[in-house]
């Protein structure tokens, strides 16, 4: 299945989180096939970078590089062509949408369900779901 990882499930599974981790991990063995676009990858590094996050993690800077490195190898680098605006209450996640559409994803696996459950545009082959509702759905549990 394609689908879109939002950097706060990558942070997840940095952390230690079970279901961020499957997520991951799923990715990482070709299960699914996580898209990625430039301002996505923008935000993963942003994100990456900020310290302060990963005080309490698990992993060391360099071990969440490398996990960082071989994740994006396994995502198909997506061009958007078209932006889909107005849409989400929050501009900063509009991109997520749009490289889903661009894609073709089923799924947009975050924690961030509020502002992506109140699309002003509706896509229906496309949903927002949390890392454990796509597990549930994709083990059928």
């Amino acid at each position: 299945m394609l689908i879109v990882v939002d950097t706060n499930v990558f942070v997840g599974a940095c952390m230690g989180t079970g279901a961020s981790g499957a997520v991951i991990k799923a990715c990482l063995l070709g299960e699914h096939i996580p898209l990625m676009g430039n301002a996505l990858f923008a935000e993963y590094e942003d994100v990456m970078g900020r310290v302060a996050l990963f005080r309490k993690c698990r992993l060391s800077v360099i071990e969440r590089d490398e996990l960082l490195d071989i994740f994006l190898a396994t995502c198909r680098w997506t061009r958007i062509y078209f932006g889909w605006r107005p849409n989400l209450p929050d501009e900063g996640d509009n991109h997520l949408v749009e490289l889903a559409v661009a894609g073709g994803a089923e799924r947009i696996v975050t924690y961030n369900l509020r502002d992506l459950r109140n699309m002003e545009l509706k896509f229906p082959e496309l949903a927002a779901v949390t890392p454990a509702q796509f597990l549930r759905e994709v083990f059928k549990t």
